[in-house]
């Protein structure tokens, strides 16, 4: 007798049907979200900044310094142009006080002392180039000036220029004896005390020893 085979029907409800793939919907490109590409291609760019005003017055405010405003006046007409309200601002100023000391020292450098003065006053703040030409510029008004010639050899010295200098203060002590005294007690000549030529100038008495 044959075996009857059992059918088992299977219940529609355990039946494992395949969802639906998900319907795609195109977004305009005005309304579709900003990715992490374009954000780190638009990172990538650098700002706009001011680096060439504080650069400008950053240099402006050296030479102000050092006295050379017609070179710093320059310098600060760039700084006041740019961007950056502060820095504009301050480089505004520093023209008026440029345009002012350029104005004083047109006006009140006329004679040979006004040039001496303000020569020394230049070696003191260590600006021996700017000093040495208001000195010379003094020693053309009076060129008989022991002092002017004095003060013109330490500026020539500490430029570096030494055939000069030995020429000028041995001038100086030609006309007035006593600044070889002074040049002894110079710290400024004091490198150059014991170097020929200027030992034999300073201390002509150990020639003899």
């Amino acid at each position: 007798m044959p075996d009857k085979k059992t059918v088992i029907q299977k219940s529609p409800e355990r039946r494992m049907t395949k969802p639906p793939a998900p319907k795609t919907t195109n977004i305009p490109e005005s309304v579709r979200p900003a990715t992490a590409v374009q954000s780190n291609a638009t990172a990538a760019v650098p700002a706009p900044g001011p680096p060439d005003q504080f650069a400008s017055f950053e240099a402006a405010m050296r030479l102000f310094h050092a006295r050379q405003l017609k070179e710093a006046r320059e310098l600060f007409v760039q700084a006041a142009e740019g961007a950056e309200r502060d820095v504009a601002q301050r480089a505004r100023l520093h023209i008026a006080m440029c345009d002012r000391r350029l104005e004083q020292a047109t006006v009140n450098l006329r004679s040979a002392e006004d040039y001496y003065n303000y020569g020394v006053a230049l070696i003191n703040l260590r600006n021996v180039a700017e000093a040495r030409g208001h000195l010379e510029k003094a020693l053309e008004i009076s060129p008989a000036a022991d002092h002017i010639h004095y003060a013109l050899a330490l500026a020539q010295a500490l430029d570096g220029d030494m055939a000069n200098a030995f020429l000028h203060l041995k001038r100086a002590i030609e006309l007035e004896p006593r600044n070889r005294l002074i040049a002894r007690q110079d710290a400024d000549f004091a490198p150059l005390a014991n170097q020929p030529p200027f030992d034999a100038l300073i201390f002509p008495e150990k020639r003899s020893w």
